[in-house]
């Protein structure tokens, strides 16, 4: 693992490099994604989409604040994992990307 972020990092990771995963994340993000579903390649087990960051209207103590959001979306493979667990994952990462403390002290 350490060696394949040493090349990303670098630019010098190939496709040959990524294949065989069983899980992926996509950034659509950085190139404005505002909303999608990701889509499983094979072997994989899932995948998380991340999207854009942006100001969005939302209801906070019932009034409307312009508000940072980002939607995310996982898509798994039902024989393989239980909707259960998938969305407790999920929201374990919502939760890790609105408080980044929360990895630290691993709550």
């Amino acid at each position: 693992i350490n060696a394949l972020g040493e090349k990303a990092r670098e630019n010098k990771i190939t496709i040959e490099d990524m294949a065989g995963g069983t899980f992926s994340i996509s950034n659509g993000g950085v190139f404005g994604s505002l909303f999608g579903t990701p889509i499983i390649n094979p072997p994989q087990s899932a995948i998380l989409g991340m999207h854009a960051t942006k100001d969005r209207a939302v209801v906070v103590d019932g009034k409307i604040e312009v508000r940072p959001v980002m939607f995310v979306a996982l898509t798994y493979d039902h024989r393989l994992i239980d909707g259960r667990e998938a969305v407790t994952f999920l929201v374990k990462i919502k939760e890790a990307i609105e408080d980044p403390t929360r990895l630290l002290l691993d709550v």
